[in-house]
């Protein structure tokens, strides 16, 4: 773990600036997902390695998946390739990814369900992951910041509940509503492992965290307060009190009207915002909370390009001068995204003055 002040490590990585009470123009940037299919030399890596939890378990590739878009487009940060779903997998719940159609895991339907479960079990695939980490801390340009991240418990129990992705997370809510003691358990227990997962970034290298809340905005606001703000503000709390210096962002993604009610609630150092999320809402997310703020292109103009991505960064970038902003998409990455397009991109947020 880098011992430095966050002030002393923002003398040298941009990204951590607006952390430090410092907004800069241009802004700091990074993409979701920015290592990823999009590019063709992770296209050739991820076919050596055989399958995408292969990538994520097999530090060597995973670390040159991660350096590959930093060597492209020299971002100010890199995020560790991985997947939210390598807690569920550590832990028990056997996680595989079907080609064309996406993860799938044996569901959790009840109470019995969490046997399957072992807090003492995951050290061994969090230690293969944080070897990518401390190997991307050693590689990576030293101006380069490096985040670690996870999934929230909300977003990653809807996927070991409903066994894979849905369009309405509907299986995770209902087990919420019908048997809350037993989802609450489950919760709890993803509490303890992303903690101990995160930490184990920190120690491995990481200069800060992201924790992936991406169903958020499936719940009903009489829910989100327990299942998204509760479990981040004790994720966050504990972290904190081991690592003060230490960025954490949220991302409550689809959850834009409690955006400020989150970063209020949790104690995070900063909030994603997703494409939905109106400009001028960021701007009051900025002024309310004093906290870092950071999105939200959409990530199908990113596709597109041209003049009408050119202006919607401009008025992004004069929306959020004089704040601490980091620029980012809405979400990730498009696969068919032209590599061109994020380069424009890139010349375009660095000529900001």
């Amino acid at each position: 773990m880098n011992s430095a002040s966050l002030s002393e490590r923002a003398n040298r990585r941009r990204f951590l600036k607006p952390f430090a009470g410092e907004p800069v123009a241009p802004p700091p940037m990074w993409l979701m997902r920015q290592a990823g299919r999009y590019l063709p030399e992770y296209r050739e890596t991820r076919a050596k390695a055989g399958s995408f939890l292969n990538l994520c378990y097999a530090p060597e590739m995973a670390a040159e998946v991660t350096l590959q878009p930093i060597r492209r487009y020299g971002f100010d940060a890199s995020i560790l390739f991985s997947d939210i779903l390598v807690v569920p997998d550590a832990l028990g719940q056997e996680v595989r990814f079907v080609e064309g159609e996406g993860p799938r895991l044996d569901p959790i339907e009840d109470e019995a369900g969490l046997t399957r479960l072992d807090l003492a079990r995951t050290g061994e695939k969090y230690s293969i992951v944080c070897e990518t980490v401390a190997r991307l801390r050693q590689d990576l340009p030293d101006e380069t910041a490096l985040i670690g991240f996870c999934g929230a418990p909300w977003t990653v129990a809807t996927y070991m509940v409903g066994g894979k992705g849905s369009p309405d997370q509907a299986a995770a809510r209902l087990m919420a509503y019908k048997n809350a003691d037993a989802f609450q358990k489950l919760i709890d227990i993803l509490v303890e492992s992303s903690v101990d997962y995160l930490s184990q970034q920190v120690e491995a290298g990481a200069d800060a965290l992201q924790i992936f809340d991406s169903w958020a905005g499936s719940l009903a606001d009489n829910q989100f307060e327990r299942w998204v703000s509760a479990p981040t503000r004790v994720m966050v709390s504990r972290l904190k009190e081991k690592y003060p210096e230490i960025p954490i962002l949220g991302f409550p993604r689809g959850a834009d009207l409690l955006s400020a009610k989150f970063a209020r609630e949790t104690g995070v150092d900063g909030v994603s915002c997703n494409t939905a999320m109106p400009l001028g809402g960021m701007v009051e997310l900025s002024e309310e909370t004093g906290l870092v703020v950071q999105g939200n292109l959409d990530p199908l103009l990113l596709v597109s390009g041209g003049a009408q991505m050119d202006e919607r960064v401009d008025e992004i970038l004069e929306a959020m001068r004089g704040r601490k902003f980091v620029f980012n998409l809405g979400h990730g990455i498009l696969q068919y995204t032209p590599p061109e397009n994020v380069a424009r991109l890139v010349e375009r947020v660095r000529a900001f003055k």
